[in-house]
């Protein structure tokens, strides 16, 4: 019996016209499964009596189409162009730690730097501050003196109007208000007859010896003295009198 020529096979869904294997994918596409049904057809009752009746049968270990037996399935992987990306290996978790730890500790000691910085920059601006207020107090205190001691001589004669009695009706008042004013800048005279001398604020121009006294004394003042606050703006003359 003549063998009816074999069909063409199907095409498979990926392969090449004329080819054996499937076309080449091109980059991105999905992976695909193919499924191919080989079954192998071994002569039976049928085909034998197909045979006798003059039918075309397949031919023994031919592909018998329309039989849904998988033998196999094939994953082809889509083609990918260019170089292969590979995952970086995963880091342990005790090496990110450390990392992190040594970058803590050098943010602390850069923060215990910059608040040692900073408490220096307030303790000299402080000091800065009092520096400034103090010499601006001594500048303020060298300028009253200054104009206070050129009206002592006017002071002086005031007191010497005084000792003779010549500071009655209005002018007395007037030097009175003058004496009063440059009190409220501070201007305090001092030196009368019987205190005790001191060589710091009292300067002596005579001395003598008595009886009467147990210690250097002032017996005569010449001129009293002025003081600004608690400095000394003119000593006093004196004549002293030493115990005998």
């Amino acid at each position: 019996m003549t063998e009816k020529p074999r069909a063409a096979d199907p095409v498979e869904p990926g392969s090449a016209p004329g080819g054996s294997g499937p076309a080449e994918q091109t980059a991105g596409d999905a992976p695909r499964v193919v499924i191919r049904n080989n079954r192998k057809l071994g002569r039976t009752e049928e085909t034998s009596a197909a045979a006798d009746a003059g039918t075309d049968v397949p031919a023994e270990g031919l592909v018998e189409e329309g039989e849904i037996v998988v033998d196999e399935i094939e994953v082809e992987a889509a083609s990918v162009s260019g170089p292969a990306v590979v995952d970086a290996p995963a880091q342990p978790a005790g090496e990110a730690v450390a990392p992190l730890g040594a970058e803590l500790e050098a943010l602390r000691a850069e923060l215990d730097e910059r608040t040692r910085d900073l408490q220096r920059v307030s303790a000299e601006y402080a000091n800065y501050r009092k520096r400034v207020d103090r010499d601006r107090g001594l500048v303020q205190e060298q300028a009253t003196g200054s104009v206070l001691a050129a009206l002592l001589p006017i002071l002086d004669d005031l007191d010497r109007a005084r000792e003779h009695g010549d500071l009655v009706g209005p002018f007395g008042t007037v030097a009175e208000q003058l004496t009063t004013a440059l009190g409220k800048f501070g201007l305090s005279a001092f030196g009368e007859q019987g205190d005790p001398f001191d060589p710091t604020r009292h300067e002596a121009v005579a001395h003598q010896t008595s009886a009467d006294v147990d210690a250097p004394t002032c017996v005569q003042v010449m001129r009293r003295g002025y003081l600004l606050g608690e400095r000394l703006l003119r000593p006093a003359l004196v004549a002293v009198a030493d115990p005998e």
